[in-house]
């Protein structure tokens, strides 16, 4: 019989640190406006086809489950481009420090909600 070998723990077993869920967070993003800019496609498209294709589409996007749509890309947008800034200034070797990594990472799950509920308040 085959020795028995050690399984690798499972993620029950761990808690969840603020470094990988915002990278899962980031991956998610990505995904989010990957599939989302669709929208933006969708919107230029409609806008080329004329009044009556455009004022279909803007009536959509005005429809709260639109809004929602367009408040959850814009949050993914703004979220995305500060954890990237985020991980350029990694690249540049700064605030590698296990300290200033959690600061960073406190800091762009702030800013990613101050930006985003000042653009939706200022537009």
């Amino acid at each position: 019989m085959a020795k028995p070998r050690p399984l690798s723990p499972h993620l029950q077993v761990y808690r969840p640190q603020l470094t990988s869920v915002m990278s899962i967070m980031h991956r998610a993003s990505g995904a989010v406006l990957a599939t989302g800019s669709l929208i933006l496609v969708v919107w230029l498209t409609a806008l080329a086809a004329g009044d009556d294709v455009f004022g279909s589409v803007t009536t959509a996007l005005h429809h709260p489950v639109g809004q929602l749509v367009l408040f959850g890309y814009s949050l993914a947008l703004v979220y995305h481009g500060l954890n990237g800034v985020r991980h350029l200034s990694w690249d540049l070797r700064i605030g590698l420090e296990i300290r200033q990594v959690y600061q960073s990472g406190y800091l762009v799950l702030g800013l990613t909600f101050v930006v985003t509920a000042a653009l939706w308040l200022l537009v």
